[in-house]
């Protein structure tokens, strides 16, 4: 999809389409705030719409996130990633650990542990889990948010080009 395909797809569409990506009221608002130039200008919207929410609409949102355990099993649809950075090779002893820290980490702050898998292995994972536990509620939350917006961002980049497919072959003639 060109982000130009995007830009015309009728209002429930565009919900339609990206909700699965970012919740279905932020798909809603940001539509009507096409078009974008690109697929970051996409992307912009909808982090200014989520840092317009007060901090309980944020956990609410976290909390409707895949849980991160369904992400290291290799269960979460969404995962891109997380296939790649060595989960699959869990031992039953590592699986155990992350599991205790990550039920600390919900009965903690409330929302499963949110972490952009790009670029992480397990051990990255592990540690940011660890670190990110001895973060106060707002702190916790704020990175949690940033993470999600990478993740969104991760995605938006996959699945949008920016560049209209007649103009590439346009190019190349």
């Amino acid at each position: 999809m060109t982000i130009h395909d995007a830009n015309v797809l009728t209002r429930e569409e565009f919900v339609s389409t990206f909700r699965w990506i970012f919740e279905h009221s932020i798909a809603e608002q940001v539509s009507e705030l096409r078009p974008f130039p690109s697929y970051q200008f996409l992307h912009h919207a909808m982090k200014k719409r989520v840092k317009k929410y007060t901090i309980e609409e944020r956990v609410a949102l976290l909390q409707t996130l895949p849980d991160f355990i369904e992400t290291i099993r290799g269960q979460n649809p969404y995962n891109y990633v997380g296939k790649q950075s060595g989960f699959r090779s869990l031992t039953p002893r590592e699986y155990k650990k992350f599991i205790a820290y990550h039920n600390k980490y919900i009965k903690k702050f409330g929302f499963p542990f949110i972490i952009a898998m790009r670029g992480h292995n397990k051990q990255s994972v592990y540690d940011a889990l660890k670190k990110r536990l001895k973060n106060s509620e707002n702190e916790e939350i704020e990175a949690a948010i940033e993470e999600m917006f990478r993740i969104y961002f991760y995605i938006l980049r996959e699945i949008i080009s920016n560049e209209d497919r007649d103009e590439i072959k346009k190019q190349s003639v």
